[in-house]
């Protein structure tokens, strides 16, 4: 799980940097600091994981949920990228990039959380009888 984290959330800070090589400077400031902004905070959930590892699952889960929320949002504009309408540039993929990598982290933290609950269970129903 860990691995997952630190790898979504690089991936999602070099997004942000090919974004601010790529875009207009407008755009593309704002594109990388969201980037850093989202992908720092899940490599520090990374870092937090050696600690207590159940808390920083759910908070890099909350954050991988704020990501897919404005990554939906941003879906969108691909359609439009995929016929031709190239007035964003590379914008609309590259968000839906961050989207999708957002979507399978919180996928992934789900099902780990999931897994640990019957685990658990399991253990609580084994220990009483």
């Amino acid at each position: 799980m860990r691995f997952q984290l630190f790898f979504s959330g690089l991936s999602i800070v070099a997004i942000g940097i090919a974004a601010f090589q790529t875009l207009e400077k407008p755009e593309s400031l704002g594109f990388l600091t969201g980037a850093l902004t989202l992908g720092g905070g899940i490599v520090i959930c990374g870092l937090f994981s050696f600690r207590m590892p159940w808390i920083a699952f759910i908070a890099a889960g909350v954050l991988a949920l704020l990501g897919t929320a404005r990554g939906l949002e941003n879906l969108a504009e691909l359609p439009k990228f995929w016929i031709g309408d190239r007035s964003r540039g590379p914008a609309p993929l590259l968000e839906s990039a961050v989207a999708l990598i957002c979507i399978l982290l919180l996928i992934h933290v789900i099902r780990a959380l999931f897994a640990e609950r019957t685990k658990r269970m399991l253990e609580e129903t084994t220990d009483n009888h």
